[in-house]
C-alpha cells in the first residue's frame, strides 16, 4: 500500500502544487490566527496583511484583498492626519 502510495505521488504532485499547497497552509495558518487576534489580545493589524502577503504569492484574491486593505488604511490615515482625500489608484 505505500509503495503505490509514494508512486501516485511521484507522478501526480509537482514542485508547483507542492510549493502551493505549503503557500496555502502556511499563510492560511497566519491569516486566522490574525483574525482570531481581533477579538483575542494579538497585534491582528499586523498580522492580518502578513497572512495575507504569504497567501499573496500564489493566489489573486490575497493579492486583491491585500491591495484594499492597503488603500483603506492610507484613506484612514489621511484622514486623521487631516490631509485631503486623493483619488483611489485603480487596481492593477
Amino acid at each position: 500500500m505505500r509503495g503505490r502510495l509514494r508512486a501516485w505521488l511521484r507522478r501526480h504532485i509537482s514542485y508547483r502544487w507542492a510549493r502551493r499547497i505549503v503557500v496555502s497552509v502556511i499563510g492560511g495558518t497566519i491569516l486566522v490566527m490574525g483574525i482570531a487576534m481581533v477579538v483575542l489580545p494579538g497585534p491582528a493589524i499586523l498580522v492580518i496583511p502578513i497572512g495575507l502577503g504569504v497567501l499573496g504569492l500564489e493566489f489573486a484574491f490575497a493579492r486583491h484583498w491585500l491591495r484594499k486593505l492597503r488603500a483603506t488604511a492610507t484613506s484612514m490615515v489621511n484622514r486623521v492626519r487631516g490631509r485631503p482625500r486623493t483619488p483611489a489608484e485603480p487596481p492593477r
